[in-house]
């Protein structure tokens, strides 16, 4: 069993705690199966700061842990890089480069990194526990999400991204797996894992795309040279899809979205549901031009016009000012 008070793996049998000697809770039955080896190895790795309960899900890049500070019981997440990728340097490098660029943005909707450390293959990074799930989840649950709600969502993080960009860190995989809520709703932006920096020289070779395809501006999927206004394009994406169920391109493999999202024209949200906003439908459209330079420029840019979407819009009262007193705040904190 696991030790209520440090987290040390004991025999089953045990009566004291084989680290802390402290008295062990007594089992009715002997447990039939073993415990994670992994969730040993992060204990270890993290020299019992941490006390690493249970796996709250797995991911392309890394296994998610949830947890709680040894001393202060604070709930935290810590990101386990997959032990094949942590013996890629490329891979490792990508992580530690995630946790040093989230660890220099302090924004309200940014999700800040806690701690960073490696043991072996053993690799993590430690962050806020964000009680209200991802977008992804949102999606998944509901399919749609109201229009003045979409609309404040993407704005939280348009403004995020532009305290980033501005700071030189260009995310480049905005998506809805990377948008998590507190337990009041607010959207933060997460997962920096693949984030370029003026202050970082090139992980990946020209010509090799890295993202998500679906969310991916057009320069992105040709591989080429990316800046903030790639970021914009993806939450443009995200933006669609929350307004019409679905993304902009499809297809039955990567290469196959990747192709639309460079020479196919996106039809407009309010054509595929006459029920989302013309205003609201182009901003969106506005995102998702090919040319960047057609684009919002700036991360506020697209806030401000989202924010005045908001403002002409007949939607709830509570979630414009929900709105405005975020972005106020991301204002002040940028400043």
């Amino acid at each position: 069993m696991f030790c209520p008070t440090c987290g040390t793996w004991n025999r089953a049998r045990a009566v004291k705690c084989l680290r802390c000697k402290g008295e062990l809770p007594e089992l009715r039955e002997v447990p039939r199966e073993p415990p994670d080896p992994e969730i040993s190895l992060v204990r270890k790795a993290t020299g019992g700061r941490y006390r690493i309960l249970r796996r709250l899900g797995s991911g392309g890049m890394a296994h998610v842990y949830y947890a709680l500070h040894a001393v202060l019981e604070r709930p935290l997440v810590v990101k386990v890089l997959h032990q094949h990728l942590a013996r890629d340097p490329e891979m490792r490098e990508r992580f530690r480069r995630e946790a040093e660029a989230a660890s220099q943005l302090l924004h309200p909707h940014i999700c800040a990194i806690v701690d960073y450390g490696a043991l072996g293959d053993t690799v993590y990074i430690v962050m806020p526990y964000l009680a209200g799930g991802s977008l992804a989840d949102l999606l998944v649950r509901d399919r749609t999400v109201p229009a003045v709600k979409a609309a404040s969502i993407s704005g939280q993080v348009a403004t995020a991204l532009d305290y980033a960009h501005r700071r030189g860190i260009i995310h480049r995989d905005v998506k809805p797996d990377n948008v998590l809520f507190d337990e009041d709703g607010h959207a933060m932006i997460t997962d920096f894992g693949i984030a370029t920096a003026r202050f970082h020289g090139r992980l990946t070779k020209t010509g090799r795309a890295m993202g998500t395809p679906h969310y991916m501006s057009p320069e992105q999927a040709m591989g080429r040279m990316v800046d903030g206004r790639s970021d914009l394009y993806a939450v443009g994406v995200m933006l669609y899809e929350m307004l019409v169920g679905i993304p902009p391109f499809d297809g039955a493999d990567s290469y196959s979205v990747g192709y639309k999202q460079v020479h196919e024209t996106a039809v407009a949200p309010d054509v595929v549901d006459s029920r989302v906003p013309a205003d609201l439908s182009a901003v969106v459209m506005k995102c998702l031009a090919k040319s960047a330079d057609e684009r919002y420029q700036t991360g506020f840019e697209l806030a401000d016009a989202l924010q005045q979407f908001l403002t002409s819009s007949a939607g709830s009262d509570d979630a414009r000012m929900a709105f405005y007193a975020r972005h106020t705040g991301a204002l002040a904190a940028s400043e």
